[in-house]
Formats: C-alpha cells, structure tokens, sequence
C-alpha cells in the first residue's frame, strides 16, 4: 500500500471535535421535473478525503456544484463548519441566506474542474494571484510569493509567464490544482479532474493531488472514475446511483468486498 494511502477506517486528525465540516441534510435538487439528488445525508469530517463513485448521471458532480453555490437547492440544507451555505431554518421556516454571507462562506471552498476553467488571456502567473488580490485583499507581491511556491509544488514554476493555450492539458490542470490552493481553501472540490486529459498525461495530475492529501489536512470531496486514485487517497468511497447513496465505507472494503449488488455491477465494469 503507497505511503500517503489513508488507514482503511482511521479517523483523519482534527476530525473529533463533532462538528462535521461539510453536512448535507435532507438535500434535494431538481431540474424540472428531473430529481437528481433525493433526500441526500451525510457529511464529511474536518482533514477527511471522500470520494463519489457511480455511473454518470448519478448525481455525483451535482452535489460538488451545490456545495459551490453554482446550483440551487430545491430543498434541505448544507452547513460548512457548522454555518449554513445556501439555505437556514429560521422560525420554522426554510429562508434564503444572505449573499454575502454565502459568498464569506464559500471562500472556505476550492473547486478543480474537469476543463481546467483558466483565464486564456491571463498567463500562469496572474491566473492564480487573480483571486488572492481581488477576494482576500492579499498585497500583489505576497500573492506572487505564494503563486510562486505553489507552482512549483506543481511542477509548473517554469511557466510561470506561459498563457493556457501554450500548455498542455496536464499543464493545465496543474496550473488549476494550484490556482484552487492559492485561495487557502478548507475543503477542497475535485470534479473528474483527468476526464479532459490524454491518458499519458493523466498520471502528472493524480501525482500532484495524491501529494496534496499526504502533506495537507484539507478536507476533499472528489469524484472521479480513476479507481485507484480513490483507493489511494480516500478514507471514504461512496457508492451513488440514481441521486442516493448505494453505500459507503473504506476503500479496501468498498473496492474488495462491496455488500450491494450495484456496486458489484458497477465496479465489475470499470475496473
């Protein structure tokens, strides 16, 4: 088992003090008359790695756009660290939390997304200190240091001054992957990080995030259909189907000894 691969089980430090930091309570989403997410519970502790697993259309990305208020609940609710992102209970009723609230609280939330979503008229550089100057107030020198550092963390020091459109997607997405950890998110979102990319360059990506897990106790929540990347990096695999949560549990159990018959189908096929 690599090094940075989590106890099956194990409780991530920082995850005892009770509050979860990612809870999803009675969640439903629908687009039209489409339910994509049913009365969805669970939640993720403080340093813990999750990952969503299942056919495509199951619900999975859809739960990452919510928890970056990029979608709307139909109903229920979703608290970081205890506070409520979209919606709160006030006097018996379900109301809208301010937005500016909302937008304090999603500072907390980094997302890597599956087409990388740079900037292609910026370089490298003023891609990730874009945000660290213009949402936290960072002075441009300090947000260049820490650019600086993350990208070479990424391995992309060396195209510091390069534009999107003269990388390679790999590139890219290491490029995004560091832009997502400038903003010093608490939890952080990956949606099908390598689904865009060549499968040679696929590796450089999973490399990069599996350092992350093993050197930070940022909280994840990940979807992706690379198998042993979940394996890897999770001490949770959730199974989903049809907007609800088949089961969960370690990977080693999830991935080696699935009790649902849809889990046994599902892996049967990808694996």
């Amino acid at each position: 088992m690599p090094e940075n691969t989590p106890t099956p089980g194990a409780v991530p430090e920082g995850a005892a003090d009770g509050t979860p930091h990612l809870q999803f309570r009675d969640v439903v989403k629908k687009f039209g008359d489409n339910t994509v997410l049913d009365d969805l519970n669970f939640s993720v502790s403080q340093g813990e790695r999750v990952t969503l697993i299942g056919p495509s259309g199951s619900g999975k990305t859809t739960i990452l756009r919510l928890v970056m208020t990029l979608e709307e609940l139909t109903g229920g609710y979703i608290d970081i660290s205890g506070q409520p992102l979209q919606y709160t209970e006030r006097g018996g009723k379900r109301v809208r939390v301010p937005d500016k609230q909302r937008r304090r609280t999603t500072t907390q939330i980094g997302m890597v997304f599956q087409h990388f979503n740079l900037f292609p008229n910026m370089t490298v550089m003023e891609n990730i200190i874009e945000a660290p100057v213009h949402v936290m107030g960072l002075g441009r020198d300090e947000a260049a240091d820490k650019a600086e550092a993350l990208l070479d963390k990424v391995g992309m020091a060396w195209k510091k001054d390069a534009r999107p459109s003269q990388l390679s997607g790999g590139q890219q997405q290491r490029v995004a992957i560091a832009r997502a950890l400038a903003m010093d998110p608490e939890i952080l979102l990956l949606d099908e990080v390598t689904s865009a990319l060549d499968p040679e360059l696929v590796g450089e990506v999973l490399g990069v995030l599996k350092d992350i897990a093993a050197e930070t106790d940022i909280s994840m929540l990940i979807v992706t259909h690379e198998m042993q990347f979940a394996r890897d990096v999770s001490h949770r695999v959730m199974m989903f189907d049809q907007g609800s949560v088949v089961e969960q549990d370690s990977p080693e159990k999830i991935f080696t000894e699935p009790e649902h018959q849809r889990t046994q189908d599902f892996l049967r096929a990808v694996l």
